[in-house]
């Protein structure tokens, strides 16, 4: 039987108690109302809201949840170190305990914010920062980055050094990827192969070699969560371009990389922030 559960509703500014509306949805459901992986389209829920919208986690909409819950796919119970955690929020101590028991010092997670897919990926950042990138010692590295034309586009340095990229800057070692993929919009169709956690040394650069790799499933498309750059991307619907954050690609058919989505620590739990709605709109 497939798990259900129910997406925690946020209080009006009026003060109106949120309990009184809800949506429950089970992984089933969550894949067929929420996302068309073929044709990697948004579609309508809950009463003919965009179902991406209705979830995004703000006070302007019912139904959204800003935090960050674990995901495990059907199966997947006993293979993944959250395997008993399904939809519970994400603590931060959760990912730092995994951590120490993996010899890179990375530990990663499959999750759900607000009805979208996000992996979340610890890197011991801080530790191995003032060092120069070696193997074996794990680190977020900023990189450049550049259209398939080669033309620059700017630096993941931006996100510490523009104050108005604050939102993003990286902290506490985590970070909040958007989880479709930029090939086809695939979803869910995730893994962190589990190997990159455990046995394999962490190798710099972002190449499509070594470990640390976020595998899509779908069309073997690989990205570098330790590996961060600027990018660009397009709507879909619109053709509007923009410009955003996010891990490199590393290999397979995907186009360029996957966005980040800012976060903030509330006590130990993890909570997405919806500063940027770029950066999913490739996939509208």
């Amino acid at each position: 039987m497939s798990r259900r559960f129910k997406l925690r509703d946020i209080p009006s500014d009026s003060g109106e108690d949120a309990a009184t509306a809800s949506y429950v949805i089970d992984r089933r459901g969550f894949l067929k109302s929420s996302f068309n992986a073929a044709a990697g389209l948004v579609t309508l829920a809950a009463g003919g809201v965009a179902f991406a919208a209705t979830l995004m986690g703000t006070s302007e909409v019912d139904g959204g949840d800003s935090a960050v819950r674990f995901w495990v796919p059907t199966g997947a119970e006993d293979s993944v170190w959250y395997g008993t955690q399904h939809l519970e929020p994400m603590s931060y101590s959760s990912f730092v305990n995994a951590a120490a028991q993996s010899p890179t010092g990375i530990s990663g997670a499959q999750g759900v914010w607000s009805g979208m897919p996000v992996n979340v990926v610890y890197v011991p950042h801080e530790e191995n920062k003032n060092s120069p990138p070696a193997e074996g010692k794990p680190r977020f590295q900023f990189m450049d980055g550049y259209t398939a034309e080669g033309k620059y586009i700017g630096s993941a340095y931006e996100m510490e050094e523009d104050e108005s990229y604050s939102a993003l800057s990286i902290h506490d070692n985590l970070i909040v990827i958007f989880s479709r993929c930029t090939h086809l919009c695939c979803i869910p169709g995730w893994q962190l192969v589990q190997n990159d956690y455990t046995n394999d040394t962490w190798l710099p650069g972002g190449t499509d070699s070594g470990g640390n790799k976020l595998f899509c499933i779908c069309h073997s498309s690989r990205f570098d969560p330790t590996a961060l750059e600027k990018n660009t991307n397009r709507n879909r619907s619109n053709g509007a371009e923009f410009e955003y954050f996010g891990i490199k690609r590393a290999g397979g058919p995907a186009p360029m990389g996957l966005p980040l989505i800012p976060y903030t620590l509330n006590g130990d739990v993890i909570e997405a922030l919806p500063d940027y709605i770029d950066w999913y709109t490739y996939c509208d």
